[in-house]
């Protein structure tokens, strides 16, 4: 059975190395990148998908931001 619910990813509990990502970014951001997926997702992502997004894929995340690399944005506050 599956079971979908909306949720923002401010709210969404990420885990692995996803969780040690997130933490390098805004709410301000989180909302841009939510905005981005709901445009190339319309029907949403499943929990391991969106996961597995922001822990293998945060190079791509950090592009939709403006930066080349997350190298960048996890350098920026220090």
């Amino acid at each position: 059975m599956k079971v979908y619910r909306e949720i923002s990813l401010s709210e969404f509990d990420f885990w692995a190395g996803a969780r040690d990502r997130v933490k390098y970014l805004s709410r301000d951001e989180l909302e841009q990148i939510e905005q981005i997926l709901e445009e190339i997702s319309p029907e949403g992502l499943s929990e391991t998908d969106l996961n597995d997004l922001f822990w293998f894929e945060d190079d791509l995340i950090a592009e939709w931001l403006g930066y080349e690399h997350f190298g960048e944005i996890m350098e920026r506050d220090k």
